[in-house]
């Protein structure tokens, strides 16, 4: 992604934010230019963008981690896989450091919980009011570090909600 997609990135977020104060301009111009976070774009054939991703890499190389920051794709794709490839990008990118993944997601989102879960995503805590204005609730879920064969490493306390 860079910097000609933003005003294609608000568009999208308006369409698919309305009530949780979707991004602006200068929110995709800060992420692009933080040097931790990488930004994906998905492109239709006509090279127009149907979707973006961005995700945040944390810590140092003795304790990596990993924070998705944000998935959207296009009302009009959803259902085809675009969400599922761009989640998949962004993990082969924090795989490239190891640690664990953690993301926030609305919990009325069923179809990104599913996604997430599909992805080895546990939740593991529950944030009130986490979205504004709307008030909706957030989940925080998160992905234990993967072995080399992308098998969980084993997890030395059991995930669990938290309230």
């Amino acid at each position: 992604m860079n910097l000609a997609d933003i005003e294609r990135c608000v568009e999208l977020e308006q369409l698919l934010f309305p009530e949780d104060d979707p991004w602006q301009a200068v929110a995709f111009r800060s992420e692009l230019a933080a040097p931790h976070n990488r930004y994906i774009a998905a492109r239709d054939e006509q090279g127009r963008m149907v979707g973006y991703a961005g995700i945040a890499l944390l810590g140092d190389a003795e304790h990596p981690e990993a924070e998705v920051h944000t998935i959207g794709v296009d009302p009009t794709c959803h259902r085809g896989g675009i969400g599922t490839l761009l989640l998949e990008a962004l993990l082969a990118e924090a795989g490239k450091r190891g640690g664990p993944v953690f993301l926030e997601v609305r919990t009325d989102n069923q179809p990104a919980i599913a996604m997430y879960a599909k992805h080895g995503f546990h939740i593991i805590g529950l944030r009130k009011n986490y979205y504004h204005p709307s008030g909706a609730d957030a989940y925080t879920m998160r992905r234990p570090e993967l072995s080399a064969e992308g098998r969980a490493w084993r997890v030395t306390q059991p995930d669990e909600v938290l309230s």
